[in-house]
């Protein structure tokens, strides 16, 4: 998997692409660690294909965190395979999740 970072109006933007399983899931918590008083995250997932348990686990953490430092954390392009995880989970529920980039920038209060 595939980290790449930036950031739009001093908020954090973390793309993602490859499988994000367990093997890949210290990437992205060494990421959340470097960045312990990030307040508004957002996950592009549009390169993501398969996610599994830990990857999930994860991104729960990272939203704990989030929400910990009075932000939240939005995902979006989540392709089918992956959305679909996300509603056996209903973790679709806990997460803000938008069609794409833009739409959750636009989320993020001012």
């Amino acid at each position: 998997m595939e980290i790449s970072t930036r950031k739009i109006n001093g908020h954090d933007i973390v793309e993602l692409s490859g499988r994000f399983d367990a093997y890949e899931v210290p990437k992205l918590t060494a990421w959340f660690d470097s960045n312990a008083n990030a307040k508004y995250v957002i996950i592009n997932m549009k390169g993501v294909g398969f996610i599994d348990s830990s990857g999930l686990a994860a991104l729960v953490k990272g939203l704990k965190r989030s929400r910990g430092n009075g932000g939240e954390l939005y995902m979006c392009n989540l392709q089918q395979a992956v959305r679909i995880i996300f509603e056996l989970t209903r973790l679709d529920k806990a997460f803000t999740i938008f069609d794409d980039e833009a739409a959750a920038l636009n989320a993020v209060p001012a």
